[in-house]
Parts: structure tokens; C-alpha cells; sequence
């Protein structure tokens, strides 16, 4: 142990801490510490620790978890209260230190000399602002200009805003437009190189060991050397048509998954675009132009996305039915001239839903009443300002999530928790889901000036960060749109 303390009060001052980093911390500062026996007690550096990480990165094989934790001890029993937060929620991935994109944009641009746009670009195009820091100081300008899209290195997904209709969009669009089933699955970026692959999932997480079926059809099926794909993956039934989302994330949560599960939970894969073939990038490239260049890139068993070219209102309503016949979402509309433009959500492609939805974030929860007692199943929802980046609330809703699901995010929540009532806890804003309602409302309940008229949660959006939630300008387009005021801005 590196404290002086009974186990049992090492765990009562720990469970008070908001994350792992905070209990760390916590502890620390009740305890007296068992310090390393070393002639010298120096502070840490910024290159030690950065040197330690790697070590604890790089160390694999017999007794490499032994070396990772007298790693992580030694720099541990060095470390402050405050350092020791900073390192264990460095290494779990929640440092939350209040640092945007935009300063960290800012501050490469100022400290190295590239434009801002120059750093804009190459993050947007490496999806990783560590590459292009470690290439602006090696390198400069010159090097930041010349990054790339990498295998391996995933990118943010491109993504869409809303049109109510097949007119909507093609008005929107202008002239012919590609339509695609929008499938109700988890969007997946495939990432190829002579045999290997890795699949990461919207949020960029690894998520290649939940799915090996769809790593061994991409293996089968790709005829490229090397590949940067993204498409859908969906769960099937034995009618072949989709299971429902839910179904889909047994899947996805799953690191170690059995043949039993593969079996009783088969996935297929669709794909719609590609953004490197054989080391040429593509993302600058029109929507025409990358989709030839998918179509030349792979064979059977994979597929691309059932898809139409049409400027005809008529037969793209045509193509909406069958879609939705066929148990999909519904439509996906995308310009023929666009790029593929990296963690945006433009005008260049638009998502079209029978239903009204919304993806929003959870900010506080209650305590339910009856048989709900257990969990916090009143679920305030927030829809995020695009100028302050806060969440508002805009409704609020019981119904929709079922028993286990309760459970399940009662138990997050519980980990994300930022003041704690007991009855009633406030958090941080990072579980999204997706909500059906029957309206939008003025309301001068919430400051968001909007409530929803009978919310309904339809399913769990892990998959989803609460950057890609919905705006409250959406909201507000929404309630301009049941009035005739225009939908879609």
C-alpha cells in the first residue's frame, strides 16, 4: 500500500472522490504516505513522466503487469495529491481539465507558427491534436502542412444535420442527390493494412475485439493492400431483417465475445465510405469520386449501403418507404460534390426520420416512486449550446428504458455524479440518448426557454459523445417547424 491506513478507511474516503483520479487524491491527502526509501526525494518532471508512461505502454509479456505496476507505484508514491489526480486520470482518460480544442488550436498555431487554419486542418484530417503538436515541434509549418490520414490513426466521423423530408433535402442539396438507407446500427470506421485490422467505433474507441465477424469479412473481403473505411454495423435476425439497437450493444460492450454470442447475435456490416485507398487520401475528393473508389476497393461479403442517385421527389420518397418497410431508420442525403469533412456536422449531408427525435444528454436524475424506488429513472435532458458548449434542459421523462437498462444507468450515473442529494444527483454531461416526443413547447420552466411534450427515451447512445448531441437551435427549429415558421435552417 502507499498509505499508512486500514483498508476499510482507505475505501470510505476513496468512495467520496467524483472519479478514479479525485479518490486517488482524496486518499492521499487523509494519509500519511510510504514513501520510496530513495537518498534524494526529487519532484517529478514533465519528461520522467512522460518517459514512465511509455514504459508502462510499451511493456508486454511474462510479468509486464508486475513491471506496469512498480512503474505506476514509483511514480505515484512521488507524486503530490494534485499530481497524483492528474496521472491516474491521465492514464484512464479523464483529465477534464477545462482545455478546447479551439485554445489548444490557438496555442499550436501561436507557439509554432503554422495558420490556424493550417492546425485546424491537421487535426481535423489526423483526428489526433498530439500529432500535430509533436509534428509542429519537430518539424514546423512545413510539417504540420504535410499531415495525413494514417491507418490506424482514427479519424472523427463526418457528420449530418436533419432534413423532415425527401423535398427538404433535395432543396437543401440542389439538384441530383445520393440517397442511403440510414441503418439503425453503430457507425464504425475500418481501419486496413495487408491483413490486419482494427475497427474503432464513432467515439474512436477500439472496439475490434467485440466484433471479430466483421473483422474476418473486411479480411475476406477487402481487395485494397491498405484501407480507411466507415460504415454501419447492425445485428440481423433470422428473417434477415435488422434487430433492434439494444441487441446490437450486447455486442459492442463486450470485450471477450464467445461463439455462443456470435452465433445468437450475428452482425453484418454495410459500408458507405472510404477515406484512404492503397496510401491516397481521399477525404478532399467528391462523394462521387470515394464511392468509386469504395466500390473498387472490396468484394463480397462486404457490401455498400443500399443506395440511389435521383433528383426525382417522387422515386426518393419511394426509396424512404422501402427503406423503412425494410425496418430501417430511414434516409441518409448526401451532395455529390461534398468532401468528407472530419468531426463536422454540416449541410452536406442530411439525416431524414419518419419519427421525431432527438439525441440529447442526461445533466441530473431522480429517484423513480413504485417499483422504479431502486433507481434514478427521472432523467433531466439537456440539448447543448453551440456557442457556450452548456447543456439546457429541455424536458424531462421516466418512460422508455426498461428494468436492466434502469440498473445499468442508475450504476453510471452513480460514477459520474457531481453533487449527490440522495434522492436527486446532478452529472456530468457525458451519457446521451436518443429521445421520441410528440412536440416542442414554449416553456418558461427551463432556461432553455423550450420542454419537450411527451419524451420518451428510445434507446441508449453510448456510442454517441455529448459533442454530438443536438443543439438547442435544433430545439428551437423543431418548434418554428410544427408553426410553418421553416423547418431546417
Amino acid at each position: 500500500s502507499l498509505v499508512s491506513a486500514q483498508p476499510s478507511e482507505v475505501r470510505r474516503v476513496a468512495s467520496e472522490g467524483v472519479d478514479l483520479g479525485d479518490a486517488v487524491r482524496r486518499v492521499f491527502e487523509a494519509f500519511p504516505r510510504r514513501r520510496q526509501a530513495t537518498l534524494f526525494e526529487e519532484e517529478l518532471t514533465l519528461r520522467e513522466v512522460y518517459a514512465q508512461l511509455e514504459a508502462i505502454a510499451s511493456a508486454v509479456g511474462p510479468g509486464s503487469r508486475a513491471r506496469k505496476e512498480a512503474i505506476l507505484r514509483s511514480l505515484l508514491s512521488r507524486a503530490s495529491p494534485r499530481e497524483a489526480w492528474l496521472l491516474v486520470n491521465a492514464m484512464v482518460g479523464e483529465t477534464r481539465l477545462g482545455l478546447s480544442e479551439g485554445l489548444l488550436i490557438d496555442a499550436i498555431a501561436e507557439a509554432y507558427g503554422p495558420s490556424r487554419q493550417e492546425v485546424e486542418r491537421a487535426v481535423m484530417v489526423t483526428g489526433d491534436p498530439a500529432a500535430v503538436i509533436e509534428a509542429a515541434a519537430r518539424g514546423g509549418p512545413r510539417a504540420v502542412r504535410s499531415l495525413r490520414p494514417e491507418v490506424f490513426r482514427p479519424l472523427r466521423p463526418m457528420l449530418a444535420q436533419t432534413a423532415e423530408t425527401v423535398d427538404e433535402a433535395l432543396a437543401e442539396l440542389g439538384g441530383r442527390v445520393a440517397f442511403e438507407y440510414k441503418l439503425d446500427g453503430a457507425r464504425v470506421q475500418i481501419h486496413a493494412r495487408r491483413g490486419r485490422v482494427r475497427v474503432f467505433s464513432r467515439r474512436l474507441s477500439d472496439v475490434t475485439q467485440s466484433i471479430p465477424d466483421v473483422v474476418e469479412a473486411v479480411q475476406d473481403g477487402l481487395r485494397a493492400d491498405e484501407a480507411i473505411l466507415e460504415g454501419e454495423v447492425i445485428a440481423v435476425g433470422e428473417s434477415g431483417r435488422p434487430l433492434p439497437f439494444q441487441v446490437l450493444m450486447r455486442r459492442f460492450r463486450r470485450v471477450n465475445v464467445t461463439p455462443e454470442l456470435i452465433r445468437s447475435i450475428p452482425l453484418e456490416v454495410y459500408l458507405f465510405d472510404t477515406l484512404m485507398v492503397d496510401g491516397r487520401p481521399l477525404i478532399d475528393q467528391p462523394y462521387l469520386e470515394r464511392r468509386r473508389a469504395l466500390e473498387g476497393a472490396i468484394s463480397e461479403p462486404l457490401r455498400i449501403v443500399p443506395t440511389i442517385v435521383t433528383g426525382d421527389p417522387g422515386e426518393a420518397g419511394e426509396f424512404l418507404e422501402r427503406a423503412l418497410s425494410e425496418g430501417h431508420e430511414g434516409l441518409m442525403a448526401k451532395g455529390l460534390k461534398s468532401p468528407y469533412t472530419p468531426g463536422v456536422r454540416g449541410k452536406h449531408w442530411l439525416k431524414i426520420k419518419r419519427a421525431k427525435t432527438l439525441d440529447l444528454v442526461i445533466v441530473a436524475a431522480e429517484r423513480g416512486y413504485g417499483r422504479r424506488h431502486r433507481w434514478f429513472s427521472d432523467y433531466y435532458l439537456a440539448a447543448r449550446d453551440p456557442e457556450t458548449g452548456e447543456f439546457l434542459v429541455v424536458g424531462k421523462t421516466f418512460k422508455g428504458l426498461t428494468d436492466e437498462e434502469f440498473e445499468w444507468m442508475t450504476q453510471k450515473l452513480r460514477e459520474i455524479a457531481v453533487e449527490d442529494r440522495g434522492s436527486f444527483i446532478r452529472v456530468r454531461p457525458e451519457v446521451v440518448v436518443e429521445v421520441a416526443f410528440n412536440e416542442v413547447q414554449r416553456s418558461p420552466k427551463y432556461p432553455s426557454g423550450y420542454a419537450l411534450r411527451f419524451a420518451r427515451i428510445v434507446r441508449i447512445r453510448d456510442d454517441k459523445s455529448p459533442e454530438e448531441a443536438d443543439t438547442i437551435d435544433r430545439v428551437r427549429e423543431i418548434y418554428e417547424s410544427q408553426f410553418g415558421g421553416g423547418g431546417q435552417a
